[in-house]
């Protein structure tokens, strides 16, 4: 019955949008392929104010997007223009390199518009760090539903479901509605799980109750039996651990620190493919790297 249970710290990105940042943390630092983990939201964006994540590059990593409330406009430096809602994909693949932008639509500017949703970036393997960027948007996504619960798959394979997401690693990633006293088992065979309450509360049978904000990491091989208390809504993630340590500073990954370092004077020298259409960006963070090693 060991695990590991904490609240995300908050951060501001400015004009008072927060995010929960679960990973990563001094509690827990991966769960499997999963480096980062911000639950963005919910925010209420009126009188002038929207989301405005201007031009910002990503090396060796692949972000996930999944909305539960609202809208954002996806630009990238292929030419992507791809909006998100609730309940849909996108899946970003860095590789060697690729700037994006992320924003509220024009349509959604002229009222009062909400946003919560959760962005994750999964390691690459090694070998595929140096891939060519891609992007890609996925709508219908595998579902399971019956006996109070209810679950929509976003990555990877789950009792017999298969994600459309092209991943390059194993891992399962999915959001989970119960409803109150409904059971539902964590997948016990990937050396490393966790979940994060996004709503309600879950308590774990023969353990604890978990509160909404709360992430949860489990021991290897421990059943992790769970029912809505009374009701709730949950990600659940999971997968194999890192083969290789990991690398992390800012928006950049990789399992060679020198990697880092040119992407960074890369950025600095502008040396990206820029959006289409967009002259912002954001400016390197200085100092330079600290470390931080993902074992």
């Amino acid at each position: 019955m060991a695990e590991t249970r904490f609240s995300p710290r908050v951060h501001e990105l400015g004009d008072g949008f927060n995010v929960r940042r679960a990973l990563p943390s001094a509690h827990c630092r991966t769960v499997g392929p999963f480096v980062f983990f911000d639950h963005m939201g919910p925010a209420v964006f009126g009188d002038g104010r929207a989301l405005d994540v201007r031009p910002h590059p990503h090396i060796g990593l692949a972000t996930v997007t999944y909305l539960f409330e609202g809208e954002i406009l996806h630009r990238d430096s292929l030419g992507t223009v791809q909006p998100i809602r609730p309940g849909e994909v996108n899946w970003m693949v860095a590789g060697r390199g690729i700037v994006h932008s992320e924003r509220t639509p024009p349509a959604l500017r002229r009222g009062e518009s909400r946003l919560s949703g959760i962005q994750t970036w999964i390691a690459l393997p090694r070998e595929h760090e140096e891939d060519e960027p891609g992007f890609s948007h996925h709508e219908a996504l595998p579902s399971f539903e019956e006996s109070g619960v209810q679950i929509r798959l976003v990555l990877g394979d789950l009792l017999g479901m298969s994600s459309p997401v092209p991943t390059h690693s194993p891992m399962f990633y999915a959001d989970v509605i119960l409803s109150a006293g409904c059971g539902f088992a964590m997948p016990s065979a990937p050396d490393e799980r966790a979940l994060y309450v996004v709503e309600g509360s879950v308590e774990r049978e023969g353990g604890a109750a978990y509160a909404a904000g709360e992430f949860v990491v489990f021991e290897r091989g421990d059943e992790v039996q769970l029912r809505g208390a009374p009701e709730a809504r949950l990600m659940i993630l999971g997968g194999p651990g890192l083969a290789e340590p990991r690398y992390v500073w800012w928006n950049f990954v990789s399992s060679s620190r020198e990697r880092i370092v040119r992407a960074a004077a890369q950025w600095r020298e502008q040396e990206f493919a820029p959006v289409p259409g967009e002259s912002e960006f954001i400016p390197l963070p200085e100092p330079g790297p600290s470390w931080v090693n993902y074992p």
